[in-house]
């Protein structure tokens, strides 16, 4: 089992940024996967980043590439989004999420098992 506590949301100006942490406790001496997804209002949950256990296999759709930064410390058991030049579409909750894998970097939100409360995210125009 893994434990995910979101923090960092809030509301900002369109073309500002926010850093969101996600950190994980439990069992995380395993190797894990970890994702952010977020849902708007009356819109299916997607993923804007995953990163794997080494920090190496990264994954952004065209939605936030070149805007949003996901990394990782496993020393602190944590992982970031960093969000530059948001726009007010970006509005929505985010949640990380993780998953037991050691090399993988998972996409679909049907292969993470492990889910954070999410936090807030509101850009204004």
């Amino acid at each position: 089992q893994v434990q995910l506590v979101e923090s960092g949301g809030g509301l900002v100006q369109a073309g500002g940024s926010l850093r969101l942490s996600c950190a994980a406790s439990g069992r995380t001496s395993r190797r894990y996967a970890m994702g952010w997804f977020r849902q708007a209002p009356g819109k299916v949950r997607e993923l804007v980043a995953a990163i794997n256990w080494s920090g190496q296999r990264l994954y952004y759709p065209d939605s936030v590439k070149g805007r949003f930064t996901i990394s990782r410390d496993n020393g602190k058991n944590t992982a970031y989004l960093q969000m530059n030049s948001l726009k007010p579409e970006d509005t929505a909750v985010y949640y990380c999420a993780a998953e037991f894998t050691d090399w993988r970097t998972p996409t679909q939100e049907s292969e993470y098992d492990y889910w954070g409360q999410g936090t807030q995210v509101t850009v204004s125009s």
